[in-house]
């Protein structure tokens, strides 16, 4: 029965969330990659149009490293790899590229693209992942600044004073850039996932509800919301239950006369109207067999009337059948017998499972209905006891049922107008 429990909405939902900021974060760090090799390539452009030369060879050294990573990435999708040696590229080289070049000064503060390590930790790994990459910049920081202070020689390694404040101004620009759209994309692709996410859970709540729809046309509303909340065996006994056997006279037959299309459309017409009287007289419909619909009171413990709703319903469905048109014109009639006293209850198979009610009153109610003749509404003696202060009753007559042998029977014929039942 755990087929039948609640969808598992929380954990589908949450696997969702996973890869989407799995996705997320992969695209992030190949975005943020792309735009730090471009903008090495630019810095370079720009330092030599300026006419500085210098050594190169640990921004193609970073070009190099990150264009295989990405390539080896594409080829494994090993993703954790390639994000460890992305952030040590973004950590290191910058560092390295400022003391190749001699301080902070001359390089213009290069070491100010290392802050893209822990923010690409932010947001590729996690917060807390990013810890440690946020205190290797700080060290490293630190550390550069030592080597500033007790090294630097107030010589600015032949770089022209204007070269380095427009570096400067460069750098500080590049970087903010970065990690403005670095965020700004971050801030954006969540926005989507939330979007996708909650169309995703909307389509998920509508396949809910129509699962849960289904399971309360196939199952009682409570037994399935106790299937839902504690899958199992189901099994429930009852001391006092009315039992309802309606059955079409001479439907059989008349299939043979029958396209296919007009007999279910004829049989759907029947059941259809039953289906609304056992709703209005707060009955449960248990099953149809065939051509026969059985129903029950007394399932739900705070049903005090279920006897007399169990007849009113029965007369309706005299009545209606009697006076359709559809019906008349096949001259199809109904008879019903109606039963009282213990039964057992439960959810039996794993597949289309149905919920049935079984023991002698189940019994009975079937066999009266076999007895019962076209329009005639046949109960039992504990039935007819319960309802003959404001009921109708022919005289009763012993009817000879299998397994129980002669019993008296009544036929119901009516309900007594004046009488305030209690």
């Amino acid at each position: 029965m755990a087929e039948l429990s609640d969808l598992p909405g929380e954990a589908i939902t949450g696997e969702i969330i996973d890869e989407q900021e799995e996705l997320l974060h992969r695209s992030l760090l190949i975005f943020a990659s792309a735009f730090m090799t471009f903008a090495i390539t630019l810095w370079l452009a720009i330092y030599w149009m300026m006419g500085t030369n210098f050594s190169s060879n640990v921004p193609l050294a970073y070009q190099a490293i990150s264009v295989t990573s990405l390539v080896y990435y594409h080829q494994t999708r090993n993703f954790a790899l390639f994000r460890f040696i992305q952030l040590c590229l973004f950590l290191f080289a910058p560092f390295i590229m400022q003391w190749s070049m001699g301080s902070s000064v001359t390089s213009s503060g290069a070491m100010l693209w290392a802050l893209l390590a822990p923010v690409g930790a932010v947001v590729a790994i996690g917060w807390r992942e990013s810890v440690p990459w946020f205190i290797a910049y700080i060290v490293l920081t630190v550390l550069s600044g030592c080597f500033d202070y007790f090294l630097a020689g107030g010589q600015y390694s032949g770089i022209p004073l204007k070269t380095i404040g427009v570096f400067f101004a460069l750098n500080f620009a590049a970087m903010s850039s970065i990690i403005y759209f670095l965020l700004r994309y971050f801030v954006l692709e969540t926005e989507n996932m939330r979007g996708k996410l909650n169309r995703q859970h909307k389509q998920l709540l509508e396949e809910q509800e129509k699962s849960e729809k289904l399971l309360c046309n196939v199952l009682p509303a409570r037994i399935a919301q106790r299937l839902k909340s504690k899958p199992g065996l189901i099994a429930d006994g009852y001391a006092d239950v009315t039992v309802m056997f309606a059955d079409l006279v001479n439907f059989t037959q008349l299939t043979e006369q029958m396209s296919p299309e007009q007999m279910v459309g004829l049989l759907n017409t029947v059941f259809s109207w039953l289906d609304s009287f056992s709703e209005q007289y707060g009955l449960e419909k248990i099953k149809t067999i065939g051509d026969a619909y059985m129903v029950a009171g007394g399932l739900i413990r705070d049903d005090q009337n279920y006897v007399s709703n169990i007849a009113d319903m029965a007369l309706e469905i005299r009545d209606f059948v009697a006076s359709h048109p559809d019906l008349v014109k096949h001259k199809l009639a109904i008879h019903i017998g109606i039963a009282t006293g213990p039964v057992v209850a439960g959810v039996i198979g794993t597949k289309r499972i149905i919920y049935d009610l079984w023991g002698d009153t189940v019994n009975i109610a079937s066999r009266l209905t076999d007895e019962a003749a076209g329009g005639h509404i046949r109960v039992d003696k504990a039935t007819y006891n319960r309802l003959r202060k404001h009921y109708q009753f022919d005289l009763p007559s012993i009817t000879h049922l299998k397994g129980k042998g002669d019993v008296a029977t009544y036929c119901l014929t009516g309900k007594i107008h004046g009488t305030v039942q209690t």
